[in-house]
C-alpha cells in the first residue's frame, strides 16, 4: 500500500519547514565572528541573539496548539512560514545588535509555529496507516538540519557574506507558503 499524493505532499512540506527551522537554528554559530565585526561587538557578545532565537520558542511552542485549533492548522502553519521569512530579512537588514536581536527572536517565534502545528497538519491529513511513514520523512531534516547549518554558515561566510545566510530561507519560505496554499 503506498501513501497517497495528499498524504505525501503534507510531509515533504513540512519537512522543508522543519529543515529550514533546524539550519537557521545553527547557522550563525560560524557567522558570530564576521557578524560581531561588522556591528562593531565582541562575539561574545552576540550570544544573545542566539539566546533571543532560543526564547521566541520557548515563549510560543506552548500556544501552537491552542491557536492551530482556534485559527485552523494550515493558517498556522503558513502564518509561520512568513514569520520566519519575515524574521530572516530583518536579519539581513539588520545593521546592529539590538534589531539583530530582536529579528532573532522574530524567527523564534515563527519557528515555533511551524514544527509543532506543521506535526499536527500530518497528523490529521496523514491516515493512521501510513503515519510512520510520514513520520519517517520528517526523521531525515530533523537530523541534517543542525548538521548543514554550521557547514552552510561557514561556507557562505567565509567565501560569501554573513547576510546572505538570512536569504536562503525567502525562496524556501515563499515555496512553502505557495505549497501550503495548494494543498
Amino acid at each position: 500500500m503506498s501513501i497517497s499524493n495528499k498524504a505525501l505532499i503534507a510531509p515533504l512540506i513540512v519537512a522543508c519547514a522543519m529543515f529550514m527551522e533546524a539550519v537557521d537554528a545553527n547557522v550563525i554559530v560560524t557567522a558570530l565572528p564576521s557578524m560581531a565585526r561588522d556591528f562593531g561587538q565582541d562575539p561574545v557578545s552576540l550570544k544573545i541573539a542566539v539566546t533571543s532565537y532560543v526564547l521566541g520558542l520557548g515563549v510560543f511552542i506552548p500556544v501552537c496548539g491552542w491557536l492551530a485549533d482556534r485559527f485552523g492548522a494550515r493558517t498556522v502553519f503558513r502564518t509561520a512560514i512568513g514569520i520566519f521569512v519575515t524574521g530572516s530579512l530583518l536579519c539581513a537588514a539588520s545593521s546592529s545588535l539590538v534589531p539583530f536581536t530582536a529579528a532573532r527572536f522574530l524567527q523564534g517565534v515563527g519557528g515555533a509555529m511551524m514544527v509543532p502545528v506543521g506535526r499536527i497538519i500530518i497528523f490529521r491529513v496523514v491516515p493512521k496507516s501510513e503515519f510512520i511513514r510520514a513520520m519517517n520523512y520528517l526523521s531525515v531534516p530533523a537530523m541534517l538540519g543542525p548538521a548543514a547549518g554550521p557547514l552552510l554558515g561557514g561556507f557562505i561566510t567565509t567565501y560569501l557574506h554573513w547576510r546572505l545566510i538570512f536569504f536562503i530561507n525567502v525562496p524556501v519560505g515563499i515555496l512553502g507558503i505557495y505549497l501550503t496554499n495548494r494543498h
